[in-house]
């Protein structure tokens, strides 16, 4: 199971276009994006902080991380089913769907990580017992915690900013691409 957030897909295009839609540098947004991570507080906080309209949000295949579709690609030809899910809008969803053999969003759930409804969400999405499931993510807080805490096994994947700012836990599968996911699965 993937998060969808910076774990397939390399948000610096998708937050410097809402940068350019919201009227701010690139550079200004990503250092309040920064600050308020290091704080602890909700990246969503980046547009009252810049006193600015969240904009639409925008994603395209083109944004995905070189080694995301290799990565999905051999999981399937070993037989592993792949999912996908995240705090995400519903319209992600038709992009992913060609990709996974399931995808679903927090808009379409109506429900955001880090609630366990989420993850409980994510399994009968997985349609596996917990145990079963890898949640591959780059946020302890958001991901790999609440996937742990789920009974899932938690695959914390050192990229964008929680990713470095965050230490996982012990119990957590560590990787730096998504190149080690199939040879480190249990």
């Amino acid at each position: 199971m993937f998060d969808v957030g910076e774990t397939l897909v390399d948000e610096t295009q998708m937050w410097t276009r809402a940068a350019e839609n919201a009227g701010v540098t690139a550079f200004t947004l990503m250092g309040v994006l920064g600050g308020l991570i290091a704080r602890g507080e909700h990246h969503d906080n980046v547009w009252r902080v810049l006193e600015v309209e969240h904009p639409e949000g925008t994603w395209t295949m083109d944004d995905w991380y070189p080694d995301a579709l290799p990565c999905i690609e051999r999981l399937r030809e070993a037989g592993v089913r792949v999912c996908a899910a995240g705090n995400t809008p519903a319209f992600v969803e038709a992009d992913l769907l060609a990709q996974v053999d399931a995808v679903a969003s927090s808009a379409s759930w109506g429900v955001h990580k880090p609630d366990p409804a989420f993850f409980a969400r994510v399994v009968e999405l997985a349609g596996v017992a917990p145990e079963r499931i890898a949640y591959v993510g780059d946020r302890v807080d958001n991901d790999v915690g609440p996937a742990i805490a789920a009974g899932m096994v938690g695959v914390h994947i050192k990229r964008g900013p929680w990713g470095y700012l965050q230490e996982p836990p012990a119990s957590a599968i560590r990787i730096r691409s998504l190149h080690e996911l199939p040879g480190v699965l249990p």
